[in-house]
């Protein structure tokens, strides 16, 4: 993998990317600068479908006539930040393929220039199509809620659980999971991820992701295990049964924070409350609550507690987990609970530490 992923990184004249096309042809395509440019019309803004701390997309449609999302990364100098989410993104995607991973296209490189890209989805993120306002959520059904519930299980349990070496996300949210035009789920954005070599347990990296999917053990140790993904899928599941905000900052302290709602809504053995009410009844409730129930195992405090992402997959098309203990979640209020790098505990800014408060860019529109 190593080898192939920097057949990126040779000069870009046209006889060399030819070559490179021809070695890679099995993997992902080396693209020229100029058919990216011709393709997104000179990355004109009306091209633009997001923006993000590392840079902007673009949709592009390519000569043979296939429409593409281009990602532009932006390459901070002092921290290379942009460097190596862009070769981590590269030698994450070139070799697994996944009906609920997005489909990595291939990339460019270009001076300090470094592209990726990625098949276009018709229906951008779920963050954008679904969730948050209540005209979007309306939409929402809830056999689209299990779908897209099922579907990203399925990847993380394919990255998690089947691929060696296995592939721990890191950021795993609602902006990261983007929807193709028959709103089929795909996991996006592999710039944080890491691989699980051999059988190793965890990995030591800097603390990324974002606040209310960080799963609290890794944001204070700096450990991060297939358990973190497994944490912030839990946060996930419970935001797309209840179409809650994973944070909402204008609430009351104790209300800020959705995994403390579903909870105490555990606590008070009534879960059903929590549940969409723009769904207006129209769910089985069995089948809501043990979905949201699937979310609290996943949130749980002690990391060894919340299963694999396998036997997620399982509950959550069975009915089997009606004898199921919950114990209570773990959580990351804010940023001084989070593990900093030392050379970087004066600095104060979030940003640095590759902690994000919004959502990614996307790859559809």
């Amino acid at each position: 993998m190593k080898n192939l992923c920097m057949n990126c990184f040779s000069s870009a004249s046209p006889t060399d990317i030819s070559r490179q096309e021809e070695r890679n042809q099995e993997n992902f395509r080396v693209f020229s600068y100029n058919e990216l440019k011709s393709a997104t019309g000179c990355f004109h803004s009306s091209s633009k479908i997001g923006e993000g701390g590392f840079g902007c997309v673009y949709k592009g449609r390519l000569r043979d006539g296939s429409l593409v999302a281009v990602k532009v990364l932006s390459i901070e100098l002092e921290s290379m930040r942009g460097e190596r989410e862009f070769i981590s993104e590269i030698a994450t995607l070139c070799n697994i393929q996944h009906e609920n991973l997005v489909t990595f296209r291939g990339c460019c490189v270009d001076g300090a220039k470094r592209f990726i890209v990625y098949d276009y989805m018709e229906n951008n993120s779920l963050a954008h199509t679904f969730l948050g306002a209540e005209q979007n959520r309306l939409r929402f059904s809830w056999e689209a809620r299990r779908n897209v519930s099922v579907g990203v299980a399925r990847a993380l349990a394919y990255l998690l659980d089947e691929v060696e070496p296995r592939i721990i996300h890191r950021d795993i949210k609602a902006s990261n999971i983007l929807l193709d035009r028959n709103f089929t789920p795909k996991v996006s954005d592999f710039g944080l991820a890491k691989l699980l070599i051999d059988s190793s347990s965890h990995v030591s990296t800097r603390v990324a992701g974002t606040l209310g999917y960080l799963a609290p053990e890794y944001a204070v140790s700096g450990h991060l295990t297939r358990k973190s993904d497994v944490y912030s899928f839990g946060v996930l599941l419970l935001e797309i049964v209840s179409g809650r905000p994973v944070v909402d900052f204008g609430l009351d302290y104790r209300e800020q924070y959705l995994v403390q709602k579903a909870w105490q809504a555990y606590e008070a053995n009534d879960l059903v409350r929590l549940v969409d009410p723009t769904l207006d009844k129209n769910f089985p409730e069995t089948e809501a609550v043990r979905f949201l129930k699937v979310g609290l195992l996943c949130v749980q405090e002690t990391a060894k507690h919340r299963p694999g992402m396998s036997a997620v997959v399982g509950m959550l098309v069975n009915d089997d987990i009606r004898d199921v203990q919950i114990s209570p979640p773990g959580l990351v209020a804010d940023f001084m609970n989070i593990r900093l790098p030392q050379s970087h505990l004066s600095t104060g800014s979030s940003s640095t530490f590759g902690i994000s408060m919004v959502g990614s860019v996307n790859l559809g529109r």
